[in-house]
């Protein structure tokens, strides 16, 4: 367990407090896991109406090209990812992957065109090290750095789009991520419309000390709860969505994991700008030639959760080894448990029934598609 006493504080943190949340240490800082109406709730109301999450903990980077030359900072940032950056239109946000140079996977992030400059959004375990990373590999053509004077906050769920039009109508011509700058509250924001539940919706970059104000501004609508940690899990879990440290890692190629859509065809073989990013050779090997093990959608029959680290076997004896399960837990919007983890690619087609370990016992679980719920992203 983390000293409480040395963890980080987001901008809100006293806001959780007056709402009655349950803070725990997470990735370094004091977050709330869950708030007085618990995790459950939370989780079906962010799929009813519209959820509130603190996600200020991760990183705000801003890779700004010494040259003027956006595309300067595209290509040099190509260098150590497999999207296309280049090809990002201005006010548009990337998914992307950090490699190193075994084709591992050393964070996944967000990847924004702000027209003069690119906007990153990492997770908060790895920003440190992500920010180190940048700057060995940018710093001779970019300025890195890291805005530590900006919150973050998700709003996510099918009346999102609503509430946010309130505050600014003209949310309602952004599509999937598309990124904007408007004034929520007569403050100035950076929004882009994803998040990270399967749900329509939108994460705000707002200035620390307005953080609070344009929160509370949120919260006041009917349709908006605070979402803890606990809820935000469960949501990404059923919409299939990885976790770093979880399902990916640095032992984790883009290919077992299933994110091989991350890879746009300019980067792969054949493409205008193929290869170049650390683990190139492994990663675009994998995509031609299959890869022995492969990210796949577990749900368990009955009603007990199976969950991460659980061993899988082919068998009810638990001889013949078939995976490891790597997150798990109760979806409450199936009304039952879900999984996913990792099996060797004989074991991965859809149907498969393995047995996963928990405590002793065998239990019956099926490879299944994933995502687990239908994502209802504004496309």
């Amino acid at each position: 367990m983390e000293d409480v006493s040395t963890l980080k504080h987001t901008p809100l943190h006293a806001l959780h407090l007056s709402l009655g949340a349950r803070m725990v240490p997470f990735a370094g800082y004091d977050m709330p896991v869950q708030y007085p109406e618990g995790v459950l709730k939370e989780h079906l109301h962010t799929r009813a109406a519209a959820g509130l999450f603190d996600v200020s903990h991760m990183g705000q980077i801003v890779v700004r090209p010494k040259s003027g030359k956006i595309e300067d900072a595209a290509l040099a940032l190509e260098k150590l990812v497999p999207a296309d950056v280049l090809g990002l239109a201005e006010g548009r946000q990337r998914y992307g992957l950090f490699t190193n140079a075994a084709g591992g996977i050393l964070d996944d992030l967000m990847i924004v065109n702000r027209g003069d400059h690119l906007f990153l959004v990492v997770n908060a375990a790895c920003k440190d090290a992500d920010l180190a990373h940048l700057k060995d590999g940018l710093g001779s053509v970019c300025d890195v750095t890291m805005l530590t004077d900006r919150a973050l906050i998700a709003l996510q769920g099918p009346r999102a789009g609503a509430v946010l039009c309130e505050l600014w109508a003209d949310v309602s011509s952004m599509r999937f991520m598309d990124v904007a700058e408007a004034d929520l509250h007569d403050v100035s924001c950076i929004i882009s419309r994803s998040g990270y539940t399967g749900e329509d919706g939108f994460e705000i970059s707002i200035p620390a000390e307005a953080a609070v104000d344009v929160t509370q501004r949120l919260l006041e609508h009917p349709d908006v709860l605070p979402i803890g940690l606990g809820a935000r899990d469960s949501l990404r879990l059923e919409a299939g969505l990885c976790l770093y440290g979880n399902d990916i890692d640095t032992n984790t190629s883009p290919i077992e994991a299933g994110l091989e859509w991350a890879i746009q065809k300019s980067r792969r073989a054949g493409g205008e700008r193929a290869g170049g990013f650390p683990g190139a050779g492994r990663i675009l090997a994998e995509l031609t030639d299959g890869v022995s093990r492969r990210r796949v959608g577990l749900r368990p029959e009955g009603r007990a959760p199976v969950r991460g680290n659980a061993n899988l076997f082919a068998d009810a004896e638990g001889r013949t080894a078939a995976g490891t399960v790597t997150s798990g837990g109760f979806g409450p919007s199936v009304d039952g448990p879900v999984a996913m983890g990792y099996v060797d690619a004989e074991h991965a087609e859809v149907g498969t029934r393995l047995f996963a370990e928990v405590r002793g016992k065998y239990l019956p679980i099926a490879v299944t598609a994933l995502p687990f719920i239908k994502q209802t992203y504004k496309r």
